[in-house]
């Protein structure tokens, strides 16, 4: 019996399973970037993408963070907690990079004097745009506590993704992340969903600046299998299926 799809993102599916709490994910091999303006197939990303998140959901469980991550069915598959995402992007900044170098007008590279936490409003069609904590409140797409706890968790998710990618030298210069509403009986939880991997991240050597993560698809450096088999690698993750 086919799986019946409930979802389909720039890179990844998501389809029902005999269990209405329970998803499968799929991580596509598209490579996309601004908005899908940018697309390729590269062979072997979504495995890459799906180890890396694995690896990056099961450290953040032992450390407090409940995310959806259930296990891995597959080397592009998970089964992970259905949620309700909440239709936000949440941008964590370490160091000036992208388009907000672009956008301030301070030069990529430059350390923050404190962790920045942006807002985007999950639209494609609008370029995703920078919304404040106002415009979730009067929009319904997240309430003042939700936010907070959106906010919390991120901050401390940086500190551990920091401290997990120091150890293995590299810096993590930004990254974005999702949360979604997980209904257990009659309470419903903000928990880490969607994927954690050089697709989502800025990840750079600590020792050169070489970037290790789809900036290399975005501005056309090339070798971003290769990148990410490396961040992989530094991480001993197991690649010997790839």
């Amino acid at each position: 019996m086919s799986k019946k799809i409930l979802y389909e993102g720039k890179a990844k599916q998501l389809y029902e399973t005999e269990k209405p709490s329970e998803l499968i994910q799929f991580f596509k091999d598209d490579a996309t970037a601004f908005n899908k303006k940018k697309h390729e197939i590269i062979d072997s990303k979504g495995v890459l993408n799906n180890l890396i998140s694995e690896y990056i959901f099961i450290y953040l469980g032992k450390n407090n963070i409940s995310n959806h991550f259930i296990k891995r069915l597959s080397p592009r598959e998970q089964l992970i907690k259905r949620v309700e995402i909440i239709p936000i992007e949440v941008v964590v900044r370490n160091i000036a990079a992208g388009t907000f170098s672009q956008r301030f007008g301070i030069d990529e590279g430059k350390h923050l004097p404190k962790t920045l936490i942006e807002f985007n409003l999950k639209d494609d069609e609008n370029d995703d745009p920078l919304v404040s904590e106002e415009h979730m409140k009067v929009f319904g797409w997240a309430k003042s506590d939700e936010i907070e706890i959106m906010k919390k968790k991120a901050l401390q998710i940086n500190m551990l993704l920091s401290d997990l990618f120091k150890k293995i030298n590299i810096t993590l210069v930004d990254f974005k992340i999702e949360f979604g509403r997980f209904q257990t009986k009659n309470i419903s939880e903000i928990i880490l969903a969607d994927e954690i991997s050089p697709d989502s991240c800025r990840l750079w050597d600590m020792s050169s600046n070489e970037k290790l993560d789809k900036d290399r698809f975005r501005r056309n450096i090339g070798g971003l299998i290769e990148a990410y088999k490396e961040v992989a690698t530094r991480l001993e993750i197991d690649l010997s299926n790839i």
